[in-house]
């Protein structure tokens, strides 16, 4: 039994002994300041909310104890067989402005942050785009003269666009005769004209090989190149050719097929140029400047973040001004290799390799500098920041990390279970934001959070919701916002108009009422980890070539896990690293004991160089002997300083597994991470004899670390932490309750501690008052087990709400499913039922009282002899009546709140005139009743 007098005067002490720079505050995790509140995606569907509708969901956001919103105008309501929903204003439009103007007044009065997506939909574009200043496609045709003497050709007009056609160049080369040659690997890829990956990221370091080179096979030399572009007017070309035949190729663009996805209303049209800072310009001067002055000082203040979506534009692979762009990004003109956008190989596979990771560096520069640093600039304007979407997990021609370094608010996403997204690296995206976060040192991880596409309503919060968040909290997530969030006037009835995808989280929501306890278990976690340091082992340099797109934390491409965590970083950050006592560490203090490089041997020669210095200055650096660059840029002469380079930081190189010292560092290959930390005597950071996931943190001169079990059944574990000389502590985040550990063992530099999850169960395990390495927690449990005294029996009275359909009262012999009564309104009835009973009971010292089974969303708010117990949502559901309980004539209340499913299954195949409910989701004909209510077995339980 645990020593309750110990607890008391341990929380005691560490309440007096407590330092706002020393760690977390007890009393703050208990109960969170709202700035630690979650936030949503406020879904404006179509443009139909009004003034009403605005006041309620801000009202109600604010009494969950949600820090904020993004506001989020959109469309898809229609998508999947969904019906529409009016249309309101459109975006931007008086009317629109109106309302949004209304939205900012009624946050600035409740003290909430608001986002603003700075258009309707996604893939930034609109009504107004042009086609010049729309995504561009490189389009080329080819046709073939013969010489000697003056030639009058019409060339072939390429497949454009919306007539859009510009010219970038015409080119000749000698045609080979009966030229049969092998095509250019993967091109539509290697040219960025379309995306690598939808979601599933493969490996994109295929990109920077080809087919073995054949002798012969390449279409043209540089030399044999002519460039012809001013002897062209109006599409002919007159020119003295040479003797031979030639192959003439006309290259230009034309806009893309990319189009603006899921807007409201009239708000259609192009994606707008995304490596044009002209045309970005022209976009935020036309809509998104307007909307900033139209609020003063609320820009900045109340409207604190700027945001667009993910991207889902497919390739863009050219602009106006991009051979100039290529000049300055990678030092050497393009013309001369242009035939090579077109798949022809020019002087050799390598060369023509080496120049498509050229341009699709360029094409990532190029996005990241002229869209997504233009928009933090403007933003920055008026004291905003922007959490753009701007890393994937679509795999479109960027690197992740390199946009990420705009934003002041890293967003990224993940989902719930849905049938869209079955596996877990289709769901799962925050490892690279957070390690963004943590490599250009920016407080925020958020997440749009439990997307899904398929179900509705009828996510269980602890089945569904918590593990996902859970899982992503151990990827280093710390702000939630939820998707989705849909404002839905009340003349859209209940459960209300929605968008297509998504977890429904909203005052519409037949557990609304009692969510602000899910609520509370996030915002626990939230403030814990926006305070914290991330604690990693490795850095993992994820290399320069592009598409360059981190993906789920068991990815593990440092090959670290079990036990130890990592960070990604890009070629941007490698190069700010510096070494300090031995690790490689960023100028705000992030460190790592190890750097790892990827196993391809290819570097970029600054990557290279700086691993030089790194190495030279006292770093670990694990990965294989450099062979080559991938890039033209000074090449081949950069192969020369690359073998150079190589030699020095590993030597001969000759084994398959090894290591080398240079200067005040080594260099390790052939071995993984995990194997050369525990070689060097560092012990995982975490381990359990089960599987659990954990992340480490430090706040102040704390340790603690969140472990989850993503479990469905309750499980034990014996779990290691690399701590010692310090007293563990157990935080709950579902209740607030904060203990001391009192079984557990230090030794050998850990800290052992027997820990016991329910289902889907976590912990907050906190190290903060030093103790003796020597002491050792010798209780016998750190949890209390739990022995029946009373089933509750009888007769339960449940009282439903007869606006949907069901008796005011029903009597439960037993308790079963809402589904298996005869009444057709019990049966099909969505929203809370109160069960009461009276009972007698023992009484022991230490009572519980345990709900069993509750279904379907599964929450229950309990209340037992008048008092509030509070509301439980995640097995087991058990709660101390302690002080509450005694012998007779307990009253006990327990309202169970079940999903809108059934009764929408109830209404299926009814005259809207006819049904309770009314929404613009199709009731499918797969739907089935789901299992609802309290089904037990209901018991008091002693504690010991």
């Amino acid at each position: 039994m645990i020593n309750r007098l110990y607890l008391s005067l341990f929380l005691l002490l560490t309440a007096l002994s407590f330092k706002p720079d020393s760690g977390p505050s007890d009393e703050q995790f208990k109960n969170p300041s709202q700035s630690y509140g979650i936030r949503c995606w406020w879904w404006w569907l179509n443009g139909n909310v009004t003034k009403e509708a605005i006041t309620r969901d801000l009202e109600e956001m604010k009494a969950k104890g949600f820090s904020g919103a993004c506001l989020f105008d959109a469309g898809g309501q229609n998508q999947r067989d969904n019906a529409d929903v009016p249309e309101g204003p459109m975006f931007g439009t008086p009317a629109w402005r109106e309302l949004y103007r209304h939205a900012v007044k009624e946050a600035s009065r409740l003290g909430l942050t608001l986002s603003l997506s700075i258009q309707s939909g996604w893939n930034l574009g609109g009504p107004d785009i042009t086609p010049e200043e729309a995504t561009k496609h490189l389009t080329w045709s080819e046709t073939k003269v013969k010489g000697p003497g003056k030639i009058r050709q019409e060339l072939p007009m390429p497949k454009i666009k919306d007539g859009y056609y510009r010219e970038i160049s015409v080119m000749a080369y000698p045609a080979k005769a009966n030229h049969n040659r092998k095509p250019i690997k993967d091109f539509k890829f290697k040219n960025a004209s379309e995306e690598v990956g939808w979601s599933n990221i493969p490996d994109t370091r295929p990109l920077l090989t080809d087919e073995p080179a054949v002798l012969g096979e390449e279409d043209a030399t540089l030399k044999n190149v002519i460039t012809l572009t001013d002897k062209v007017k109006n599409g002919v070309l007159e020119w003295d050719a040479p003797a031979g035949e030639w192959t003439i190729i006309r290259l230009g663009y034309t806009p893309s097929e990319a189009e603006v996805s899921t807007s409201s209303g009239q708000w259609k049209g192009r994606v707008l140029d995304h490596m044009s800072e002209k045309h970005f310009n022209r976009y935020w001067d036309t809509h998104v400047e307007p909307l900033l002055k139209e609020i003063g000082p609320a820009a900045g203040k109340t409207v604190k973040y700027l945001q667009t979506d993910s991207w889902e534009l497919g390739g863009i692979n050219w602009t106006e001004d991009f051979a100039a762009e290529f000049k300055k990004f990678r030092g050497y003109e393009i013309t001369p290799y242009l035939p090579i956008l077109a798949g022809k190989i020019i002087e050799n596979r390598e060369v023509t390799t080496r120049f498509l990771a050229d341009f699709r560096k360029t094409v990532s520069d190029c996005i990241s500098e002229h869209h997504y640093g233009l928009f933090a600039k403007r933003a920055r304007a008026f004291g905003m920041g922007i959490q753009p979407e701007s890393a994937g997990p679509h795999a479109g021609p960027f690197d992740g990390l390199k946009n990420y370094g705009h934003s002041s608010l890293m967003m990224s996403e993940f989902w719930a279970p849905s049938p869209h997204r079955p596996t877990p690296e289709r769901r799962f995206f925050v490892k690279q934001a957070a390690s963004a976060a943590h490599i250009y040192n920016v407080p925020f991880v958020g997440a749009e959070s439990f997307t899904t596409i398929g179900p509705h309503w009828n996510d269980v919060i602890w089945a569904s919701m918590k593990p996902s968040a859970d899982h992503e909290f151990c990827s280093g997530l710390n702000l939630i916002f939820l998707h989705t969030f849909t404002c839905s006037p009340r003349e859209m009835g209940l459960p209300g108009q929605e968008y297509f995808a998504g977890t429904h989280f909203n005052p519409n929501v037949t557990w609304w009422n009692e969510s602000g306890a899910f609520v509370k278990y996030l915002s626990r976690i939230q403030y814990m980890a926006q305070n914290s340091r991330f604690v990693g082992d490795v850095l993992y340099y994820y290399g320069d070539h592009v598409p360059n797109i981190g993906r789920l934390k068991e990815d593990d491409p440092a090959k670290v896990l079990p036990g130890y965590d990592y960070d990604l970083t890009n070629e941007d950050r490698l190069l700010a690293l510096s070494v300090k006592d031995g690790q490689v560490t960023f100028e705000h203090g992030q460190h790592y004991r190890l750097l790892v490089i990827p196993d391809h041997g290819v570097l970029s020669l600054k990557a290279l160089r700086k691993i030089h210095e790194l190495v030279k200055n006292g770093a670990t650096v694990l990965g294989p002997k450099t062979t080559h660059t991938v890039s033209l840029e000074n090449y081949p002469a950069s192969e020369t300083e690359v073998k150079k380079l190589a030699d020095e930081l590993w030597g001969a190189a000759s084994t398959s597994s090894g290591q080398h010292t240079f200067g005040k560092g080594r260099t390790i290959w052939g071995k993984t991470a995990r194997e050369v930390l525990q070689e060097d005597g560092i012990q995982p950071d975490f381990s359990a004899d089960k599987k659990l996931d954990y992340i480490h943190y430090q706040w102040g001169k704390a340790d603690w670390y969140f472990v989850s079990s993503q479990q469905k059944e309750a499980q034990k574990s014996e779990v290691e932490f690399r701590m010692t000389g310090k007293q563990p502590e157990l935080w709950n985040a579902v209740t607030g309750e904060i203990r001391p550990i009192m079984n557990f063992r230090q030794e050998k530099g850990r800290t052992i501690i027997p820990l016991e999850f329910t289902p889907n169960g976590s912990w907050i395990v906190l190290f903060r008052t030093p103790i003796p390495e020597t002491k050792q927690g010798n209780a016998v449990s750190n949890f209390i087990s739990y022995q029946p005294v009373k089933t509750i029996e009888g007769t339960w009275n449940v009282s439903f709400n007869q606006k949907w359909g069901s008796p005011e009262k029903a009597a439960f012999k037993t308790l079963t499913s809402w589904t298996k009564r005869p009444e057709e309104g019990i049966k099909y009835y969505s929203g809370k039922a109160t069960y009461q009973i009276t009972f007698d009971s023992p009484t022991p010292a230490n009572p519980y009282l345990d709900l069993g089974d509750v279904q379907d969303v599964g929450v229950a708010h309990v209340r037992l002899n008048g008092k509030d117990l509070g509301v439980l949502w995640c097995p087991p559901y058990r709660i101390s009546v302690k002080g509450y309980l005694r012998a007779k004539n307990n009253m006990l209340e327990i309202d169970v709140t079940n999903s809108w499913r059934n009764r929408l299954v109830g209404d299926r195949g009814k005259p809207q005139s006819q049904r309770f409910t009314q929404t613009n989701i199709l009731i499918r004909p797969e739907w089935e009743l789901l299992e609802s209510g309290l089904l037990g077995p209901v018991q008091i339980l002693k504690g010991e």
